[in-house]
């Protein structure tokens, strides 16, 4: 076997990988995001909507459920900076990005009592920021796992450039994290409506046996799902 018919094996067997990775995380995301969008009648991950529904509430004078939407917004981009910054302290970084989110859909599960209700809503909200952090991009390929405006986005201007010409078929693994969530917010509203606010348990036992699952695939292999953080002195060197 000649050296590139095996790096071409070997990356294709990475894409394979990968794209088992996107489209079961983002089954997570959808899920989770139909249940908390069934159980608080708001958005978990989808902050795009957030945004228009907090500006909407602002020009009718509800300052209050605007208050809340941008709160979720603040704490789904501390999600996203805590999956970052836990992700590069470990060796099994989506195993452990994805146990803690696990885990705190399952303290999210909890929070039944009426007090603690929107508790609940932000730790929902939270654990879907940081479950964006298990994987970046795929050889490449910047990947949304919790949204997929951005990827019917890449996959629209991918064809677009084929139509032009451009026959590179790249593009097409962005159709990917949307099936898996369209999927997902099925099986997650049937589930929501077949067994209430004990969905989320079904859903952190989801992601935790996603978990465990990713322990499969070698510590060299989830490094490459991810960006690298550059030195500071390279980036000031680059912005010079």
């Amino acid at each position: 076997m000649t050296r590139s018919r095996r790096r071409r094996i070997i990356r294709t067997r990475r894409t394979l990988t990968g794209l088992a990775l996107v489209g079961s995380i983002s089954f997570l995301a959808g899920m989770t995001d139909a249940t908390g969008l069934l159980l608080t009648g708001d958005f978990v991950s989808f902050m795009t909507g957030n945004t228009t529904r907090a500006a909407l509430a602002l020009s009718e004078g509800n300052l209050y459920h605007a208050a809340v939407l941008i709160c979720a917004i603040v704490v789904f981009v501390l999600g996203n900076a805590a999956g970052i910054v836990i992700s590069h302290i470990s060796q099994r970084r989506i195993f452990v990005v994805l146990g803690c989110v696990g885990l705190v859909l399952a303290l999210a599960s909890m929070m039944t009592v009426q007090n603690m209700l929107f508790a609940r809503f932000y730790m929902i909200v939270f654990s879907m920021g940081m479950v964006n952090a298990a994987v970046e991009h795929i050889e490449g390929l910047p990947i949304g796992l919790t949204y997929v405006t951005g990827a019917l986005s890449r996959f629209g201007r991918g064809i677009g450039r084929w139509i032009i010409g451009d026959r590179r078929v790249e593009w097409t693994i962005q159709i990917v994290p949307w099936g898996g969530m369209v999927l997902g917010a099925i099986a997650g509203a049937v589930l929501t409506r077949l067994t209430g606010a004990h969905a989320l348990w079904l859903v952190s036992l989801f992601a935790m046996v996603l978990a465990l699952a990713a322990m499969l695939i070698p510590r060299p292999l989830q490094r490459r799902f991810n960006q690298k953080v550059a030195p500071s002195g390279s980036a000031i060197t680059r912005a010079k």
